[in-house]
Formats: structure tokens, C-alpha cells, sequence
């Protein structure tokens, strides 16, 4: 049996994978990021609309985007080293 830990990543990867799909599928329905961008923006609007302030939702992806800019920043470092 897994903890509860272990049961949320797994549910996370779960919620990742599903989102890469819909990802590849935008992809191929708007060809511009930009808009694929702000898609994915409003799709987290919508998904707290109604039971959490808009500046709230804002605080939320900022506090995430700390979380996941890190990770991708020594990605990127390795990447660019060839690595």
C-alpha cells in the first residue's frame, strides 16, 4: 500500500500525463504558442471559477511556477552543456 504521498504523486502523474495529451493535441489545432499559452491560463481560471478570488488563482500559478521554473532552468543548463 502506498502513503499518502506516494498516492498524490502518483495521482500528479496521472494529471501530467493527461495534460502532455491535450498539450500535443493543441499543438495540432493552433499552430501559434501563444494562444495555446493563454488557453492553458484560462483552463486554470476556469478550473478555481467560482471558489477562489481571481488574484488568488494568480497567486497559485506564481507560487507553482516557482516550484517548476528550477527544475527546468538546470534542465535547460544541462541541455545547452550537451548533457
Amino acid at each position: 500500500m502506498s502513503s499518502p504521498t506516494e498516492q498524490n504523486f502518483q495521482d500528479y502523474k496521472k494529471a501530467e500525463k493527461k495534460a502532455l495529451e491535450l498539450l500535443a493535441e493543441m499543438k495540432m489545432a493552433a499552430p501559434k504558442k501563444v494562444d495555446i499559452e493563454l488557453a492553458l491560463l484560462v483552463a486554470i481560471f476556469e478550473l478555481h471559477k467560482g471558489t477562489v478570488p481571481a488574484a488568488r488563482v494568480a497567486s497559485i500559478i506564481s507560487g507553482h511556477l516557482k516550484q517548476v521554473v528550477p527544475f527546468y532552468a538546470s534542465k535547460e543548463a544541462k541541455d545547452v552543456a550537451g548533457n
